[in-house]
């Protein structure tokens, strides 16, 4: 089974499978529709990446990111959103997001940028 934790936030089903279909198969991936049943998960179990789309029912994907920031949240952070007018910079810089992807997503980059991200610190190095 593979090792590393994703968290996919989105409240879009499809979207949500989408992700599960095109990771699962190197990371352990959970979806989750909502904030509330993301930060429920986190008391529960490490997470390497959370992806987060920006406009959520409850709270945007940043502040749910802060919330998981100030709870003690170390993992890699990416927000993804359909209005790119509403996220600010200083917000993905404040929470450590690193990457940031508009919808419609191109998940051939979103595929390669996940897996550079996750790559063991060492392995990066010696490629660079």
């Amino acid at each position: 089974m593979p090792g590393k934790k994703i968290v996919i936030v989105d409240d879009d089903e499809t979207l949500r499978k989408t992700f599960a279909l095109l990771l699962g198969k190197k990371y352990q991936v959970y979806t989750v529709k909502d904030t509330e049943e993301a930060l429920a998960r986190f008391g529960r179990s490490k997470v390497d990446l959370v992806i987060a789309d920006y406009k959520l029912p409850s709270r945007t994907g940043v502040e749910l990111i802060r919330e998981l920031r100030a709870a003690g949240f170390e993992g890699e952070a990416m927000l993804i959103s359909a209005h790119p007018d509403l996220v600010r910079i200083e917000d993905l810089n404040r929470y450590s997001i690193s990457h940031f992807f508009v919808k419609p997503l191109d998940l051939e980059i979103l595929n390669l940028s996940i897996d550079r991200l996750l790559q063991p610190k060492k392995l990066l190095e010696t490629h660079a």
